[in-house]
């Protein structure tokens, strides 16, 4: 059987319905495995009734961490939040972990997956940092924007084969003290971390690009779908 991979969507509380990217779908279903979107629902007995029908979890893009999660008061160019989600992400991200299930994090996803595993993000990079890129592109959003070099000897480099790469650019937050277990496996120019992975699982990476959005341009992209499909159909 292919292996299910839960990728949580959130709820418009304006008009009353779950919202998912189809991208991260497709991504999922062309790697071999099977997208089960799951509801932001606030209640963990059902998120671990929904973890335990997983076979891998995808962390995917969206709107700001809520700082609350490492620590800190809103602060700096802070945009919208959505706590329901932040919870069952979090909640399913320390499950993930804590049972060496795969997990792979994307934009958001890899702050959040950072975050559960107890460790911090900037809450805007331009205003935390000097000299950054910008991390905002407004062209095509398959388009590679900005370089980041993939770091020798990690599981990133294994998957990809690559030691620098081009990349689309979405955010303004970015992982800033790297979680206790993980480490950096790519940096773009300006020392933001694009990319962590946990040094001792088995599959808990995290890139800050989207490699969803590239895939089918730029098929060196689709290795880290079909990575976390290999791993989840070992679960």
């Amino acid at each position: 059987m292919r292996p299910i991979i839960g990728i949580v969507v959130s709820l418009n509380k304006e008009r009353e319905f779950y919202v998912g990217g189809k991208a991260y779908v497709d991504a999922i279903q062309s790697a071999g495995g099977v997208p089960l979107l799951l509801a932001a629902i606030d209640d963990e007995s059902m998120v671990s009734e929904f973890f335990a029908q997983l076979d891998g979890v995808l962390l995917p893009g969206g709107p700001d961490v809520d700082p609350v999660h490492f620590g800190e008061e809103p602060m700096y160019n802070y945009t919208a939040i959505d706590p329901e989600r932040d919870h069952v992400e979090i909640l399913l991200a320390k499950l993930a972990l804590q049972n060496n299930i795969p997990i792979l994090g994307i934009c958001r996803g890899i702050q959040m997956l950072n975050v559960a595993a107890g460790g911090d993000i900037y809450q805007d990079i331009a205003a935390q940092r000097e000299g950054t890129l910008i991390h905002g592109q407004k062209a095509p959003r398959w388009y590679p924007t900005h370089a980041v070099d993939v770091q020798p000897g990690t599981k990133l480099f294994k998957i990809l084969g690559e030691s620098r790469l081009r990349v689309n650019s979405f955010h303004h937050q970015a992982v800033r003290n790297v979680a206790p277990g993980f480490r950096v496996s790519a940096l773009s120019s300006d020392g933001v971390i694009e990319g962590i992975e946990h040094s001792s699982l088995r599959y808990a990476v995290g890139v800050q690009w989207h490699p969803e959005r590239m895939w089918r341009k730029y098929l060196v992209f689709k290795r880290l779908f079909v990575a976390l499909i290999d791993e989840a159909s070992n679960t």
